[in-house]
């Protein structure tokens, strides 16, 4: 799928986007609370990049724990970055926001931030370099020793242990999914259009892309998370 395939697929289920997923939020609900341990030595005005921020869940809960905070969303979807908007203005918090439409090359490429978050937007670049690219690109706008926290869905199917895996994640898939052809379509997608990898190599690819110290600190399902610090040397 390219991406303005992706974009017009996110700006057609932006509306009713949270709610589609409501059943799936508890796991929402224990990354955050890892999250904020992740984030909590940063400083009190930390300015945080949100790497594909969508509907800005992640954004929301980081401004409530973190009220010192600011935030830069960047969203390639209209209606995706539309419904952040709206959102961080219904929660009081639209000023400590900056929102931005487009990818990472709307940004200056200098450090600027003091951490980042990017929570299931690398999977969908499917080549490994791209991939590596896209984390050069959020580590050149990082501050050194800036903390990233990327999350993917990450597993190994081409092992009998990866494939019992997928089956699971379907099953929970299930429970948010309306129809069994929906159900099968996202089955597609995952070998045709999202890069599910083995998380080593996950890990790995982050690294590559400038990061040290890169550790798994979550999983639920075939959702995996790690962070890592942007190195000291110059990004490549």
């Amino acid at each position: 799928m390219n991406n303005d395939a992706l974009i017009a697929l996110f700006d057609q289920q932006a509306q009713g986007y949270d709610q589609h997923w409501a059943r799936l939020a508890p796991i929402n609900h224990s990354l955050y609370l890892l999250l904020d341990s992740v984030f909590a030595g940063l400083p009190q005005n930390t300015h945080l990049l949100c790497v594909g921020a969508g509907t800005g869940r992640e954004l929301l809960h980081l401004a409530s724990a973190f009220p010192g905070w600011h935030f830069s969303a960047v969203e390639p979807s209209t209606a995706m970055l539309a419904v952040c908007r709206q959102k961080a203005e219904a929660a009081g918090i639209s000023e400590r926001c900056t929102f931005i439409e487009g990818y990472l090359d709307a940004l200056p490429p200098r450090p600027a931030f003091d951490g980042a978050t990017c929570l299931l937007v690398s999977q969908f670049l499917l080549e490994d370099k791209a991939r590596i690219d896209f984390f050069k690109a959020i580590a050149r706008r990082l501050h050194p020793g800036a903390i990233l926290a990327s999350c993917d869905l990450a597993a190994d199917l081409d092992s009998a242990e990866g494939e019992a895996q997928l089956a699971l994640w379907f099953k929970v898939m299930s429970q948010a999914l309306p129809t069994t052809e929906a159900l099968a379509k996202m089955r597609q997608a995952y070998r045709q259009d999202v890069a599910v990898l083995p998380p080593a190599e996950v890990a790995a690819l982050i690294r590559q892309g400038g990061f040290t110290g890169v550790t798994p600190f979550f999983q639920a399902g075939l959702i995996h998370g790690w962070f890592g610090q942007r190195g000291n040397g110059e990004i490549l």
